[in-house]
């Protein structure tokens, strides 16, 4: 009975063992997998980054690049935390979506500001805008009014006192040549370009880049950079200061990413860090 007993015993105690094991082991995965960090991106510039943010990562993470089409899935994958971070667009773009889709996404890291301005495929000047001449604006409300601010900068219209950079086409109090407004989608603003009809577009260079041109090529370029504008490293409140975003920051803050931003790009952009 007592060789029963203990035999029964050691079974147990086999399988309690074997299942600590698996218990160990499954958190050993878990620990592993949460040292991979998704971060989604689309255009070129911020794309490459990322990848070299990859390589410099200190050892034991590991950047996953979620490569994405438009201006909206990187910050609804990121607020539904199905990613860690994203890295594609500046503040004031950033808290309109918190604004619109309830989100509690967070600047972490600015990193570099784009030269932005505006093309035309007729005029080399803005003086030679003739009357009524149909100016091609983004449609979300933040780049348009980064947009209207240039424009006021340059001469060729009047904000109301004090509206800086977050102006509408309502704010617009004095339009001494009659320009008229066309509304259209950041990512389209490039096509607009060659339109007939349109005088004059807004545009980053990474976008512009696409019909072959670069800030060089520009009527009027933004004079007054405002940090808000950088294209900035975001993750959400919740996960802001986790080990993962610290590793994330400092990856990207590298004096290789510095080195890639100054040589490669040192015509469309300039580091914000």
């Amino acid at each position: 009975m007592k060789k029963k007993v203990w035999i029964s015993m050691l079974v147990l105690a086999g399988v309690a063992i074997v299942g600590c094991g698996g218990q160990k082991k499954e958190a050993n995965t878990e620990k592993k997998e949460d040292k991979v960090i998704k971060v989604a991106s689309h255009i070129p510039s911020t794309v490459e980054v990322v990848e070299l943010a990859a390589k410099e990562v200190e050892p034991g993470y590991k950047v996953e690049l979620v490569q994405v089409n438009d201006n909206i899935q990187y910050n609804e994958l990121l607020n539904a935390k199905e990613i860690d971070a994203n890295f594609a667009q500046h503040e004031p773009f950033m808290q309109k979506f918190n604004e619109e889709k309830d989100g509690n996404l967070v600047v972490v890291q600015k990193i570099y500001n784009a030269k932005v301005g505006f093309y035309s495929k007729e005029y080399k000047d803005i003086k030679e805008l003739p009357e009524g001449a149909k100016i091609a604006l983004p449609s979300d409300v933040s780049n348009e009014g980064r947009a209207l601010a240039i424009l006021d900068d340059a001469g060729l219209i009047t904000l109301k006192d004090g509206v800086g950079f977050n102006g509408t086409i309502k704010d617009i109090v004095e339009n001494p040549k009659k320009l008229e407004w066309v509304s259209v989608d950041l990512l389209n603003l490039a096509e607009a370009y060659n339109e007939n009809n349109i005088a004059m577009v807004y545009n980053y260079p990474t976008y512009i880049a696409k019909i072959g041109l670069t800030p060089k090529d520009a009527i009027l370029l933004e004079k007054k950079v405002d940090d808000r504008f950088a294209i900035s490293l975001v993750a959400r409140e919740d996960n802001k200061d986790s080990d993962k975003i610290k590793a994330l920051k400092k990856a990207m803050t590298s004096d290789k990413v510095r080195e890639l931003l100054e040589t490669k790009y040192s015509e469309t952009l300039t580091p914000a860090f």
